[in-house]
C-alpha cells in the first residue's frame, strides 16, 4: 500500500483527485494540504464525502508531509509549487504536479507566457510530460510528472496519430468549448452562473496560455504544427468539447481516418474511438476520452473531435492515472468507473 498526499486540496481539482483517491484499491492518503481551510473537516470543505472521508486539512510542512507519503499531487497556481516540489524530491518523494509549472520545456517560453522568471529551471528538463497514451515508459521511470493541461489533453489525443501518419495540414484551428471549473473554485463574475447561464462566449482567443503547451504537445508527434486555439466558456459546470478543424494533405477519407484512430488507441483504456459524435455528458466525472473524426468531402476540410471531462481526464483522473503508472499498478486502478449520465 502506498501512501500519498495531496497539496491544493480544497481546489476542484484538489476535490476530485480526493474523490478519486479514497476508493483507490492500492493508495491511502496520508495528508489533505489547504492553507486556507487548514483545520477544517474534509467532509465540511467538500459535503460530497460525508461518511466517506474522515480527518481534516492540513497546513503545508513539506518536509513532515514527503516524509510521510511516496507521492505528493501539487494543485497549486503558477508558481506557487516550485519551490514546495523542490523540497518534496530531494527528500527523494515523487511528485505529480497539476499546476502548469513543469508544462512547458522552454523557460522562455514559460517566462513569456506567464509573466514571472522561472524558479527552477534545472527541473524543467527532467519533468516527463504526462499523457499515459503517449509517454507511459517515461512516466513510470520519473520523480516528477508535469500533469498536461485540460485542453492540450483533449487536443494532442485528437490529433496526434493523424499528424504521425502525415494526414494533418496547417493551419490547425482548434476551437474548444470548457465547462466553468476549469476557471478554478474561487468566484469571478466571468466564470458565475448569473453570467454564464443562457450565454455563450469565447475568451483569451489566440492568447490563451495553452496555446504553446498544445504546439509543443503536438510537435512530439514528429511536426511542428503551428496551431489557433479559440476557447469559449459553455454554461455547464464540467467537460469539454474541442473541435480541431485541418486540410488534410493526403486524400484519406473518413472511415480510414477513424481506423487510424483506432489502431493508434487500441491499448488505451480510457481512450474510445467513436463512429458517432462525441458528446461530453457522455464523459462526465470520468477518465475516459471520446475521439471521431469527420471529413466534408465537398470542401476536403476534416475536423477531429475530442471530449472530456476537464477535471477528470483534463486534471485528476490523469494525475491518478499518472500514479498508477509510476507505482506499477494498472492503469485503470481507482478510475475504471462508468460516466455519471445523465
Amino acid at each position: 500500500m502506498k501512501r500519498v498526499s495531496v497539496i491544493g486540496a480544497s481546489g476542484y481539482a484538489g476535490g476530485e483527485l480526493v474523490r478519486w483517491l479514497h476508493s483507490h484499491p492500492e493508495v491511502e492518503i496520508a495528508y489533505l494540504v489547504a492553507d486556507t481551510r487548514a483545520g477544517e473537516a474534509v467532509d465540511s470543505v467538500w459535503p460530497s464525502l460525508r461518511k466517506l472521508s474522515s480527518g481534516s486539512m492540513s497546513s503545508l510542512d513539506p518536509q513532515e508531509i514527503a516524509s510521510a507519503s511516496d507521492l505528493v499531487f501539487t494543485a497549486l497556481p503558477a508558481g506557487a509549487a516550485v519551490q514546495v516540489i523542490e523540497l518534496l524530491l530531494a527528500e527523494g518523494t515523487r511528485v505529480v504536479d497539476l499546476g502548469p509549472d513543469f508544462r512547458l520545456q522552454d523557460v522562455a517560453s514559460y517566462a513569456r507566457w506567464y509573466g514571472r522568471e522561472h524558479d527552477a529551471p534545472e527541473l524543467v528538463a527532467e519533468a516527463v510530460y504526462g499523457i499515459p497514451e503517449l509517454h507511459a515508459e517515461m512516466i513510470r521511470a520519473a520523480r516528477l510528472v508535469a500533469n498536461p493541461g485540460c485542453y492540450p489533453t483533449v487536443v494532442t489525443l485528437a490529433l496526434d496519430a493523424l499528424l504521425r501518419d502525415g494526414l494533418v495540414g496547417e493551419p490547425i484551428i482548434v476551437d474548444a468549448k470548457s465547462g466553468v471549473s476549469g476557471a478554478g473554485r474561487s468566484a469571478s463574475r466571468d466564470t458565475s452562473f448569473s453570467e454564464l447561464e443562457g450565454n455563450f462566449r469565447p475568451y483569451a482567443v489566440g492568447t490563451h496560455r495553452h496555446t504553446p503547451e498544445i504546439e509543443q504537445s503536438l510537435a512530439n508527434s514528429g511536426t511542428s504544427p503551428r496551431v489557433f486555439f479559440a476557447p469559449h466558456l459553455a454554461p455547464m459546470t464540467r467537460g469539454i468539447l474541442a473541435s480541431c478543424y485541418f486540410e488534410p494533405l493526403e486524400p484519406v477519407g473518413q472511415t480510414e481516418m477513424i481506423a487510424l484512430l483506432r489502431a493508434a488507441y487500441a491499448e488505451s483504456p480510457f481512450v474510445r474511438v467513436l463512429d458517432g459524435l462525441p458528446e461530453t455528458k457522455a464523459t462526465f466525472a470520468s477518465n475516459f476520452c471520446d475521439l471521431t473524426v469527420r471529413v466534408d468531402e465537398r470542401t476536403g476540410r476534416a475536423t477531429a473531435i475530442g471530449a472530456i471531462d476537464n477535471l477528470g481526464k483534463g486534471a485528476a483522473g490523469q494525475a491518478v492515472q499518472n500514479m498508477n503508472l509510476m507505482f506499477g499498478f494498472e492503469q485503470t486502478a481507482g478510475l475504471w468507473t462508468a460516466p455519471v449520465y445523465p
